[in-house]
């Protein structure tokens, strides 16, 4: 009896240990979705790729700026088109946390941007909140994003 006592617990432990691994690894595979989801916004960001933005940007996403702006999908998509550039988008520091089916991921963002000839250097803490989903390039959607500058308010004019 003790013996069949012990088999079970030992085989009770077993699959929990599994399940802890499995769920380690599915969460790295999601951290690294989600990671390639944000770089892959950076590329379309810098391309002016609306189609890639309509796919990685939820349709109810609020971009909330740190100049206080908030835009939803239509007025972020738009500002792509527009007449701004962005150069480069380099992410640091960044951290992901898996809630399930959802995924806040913050860091820090140094962004060049602006009106061509103009642009700005921008050192930015961002949070993202992205959700899984089928449209996502990677399986995920940003939902919500949150800019604040780190520095002053107006950005750093680009050395010529």
């Amino acid at each position: 009896m003790k013996a069949k006592l012990l088999m079970t617990f030992l085989m009770l432990g077993a699959l929990v240990a599994a399940g802890t691994v499995t769920r380690a690894a599915q969460s790295k595979v999601d951290e690294k979705a989600v990671m390639d989801t944000l770089e892959s916004m950076a590329k379309a960001t810098i391309a002016k790729d609306v189609a890639t933005l309509d796919n990685i940007y939820g349709d109810e996403v609020t971009y909330s700026h740190s100049t206080s702006a908030t835009q939803t999908k239509t007025q972020v998509l738009a500002d792509i088109k527009g007449p701004n550039v962005a150069e480069f988008m380099k992410f640091s520091e960044t951290t992901i946390r898996l809630y399930g089916s959802v995924a806040v991921a913050k860091g820090i963002v140094d962004f060049r941007n602006g009106p061509p000839g103009a642009l700005l250097d921008n050192h930015l803490n961002i949070l993202w909140v992205l959700v899984r989903r089928a449209p996502g390039p990677h399986g995920w959607q940003i939902v919500a994003r949150q800019t604040t500058r780190i520095g002053p308010s107006t950005g750093t004019p680009v050395m010529k």
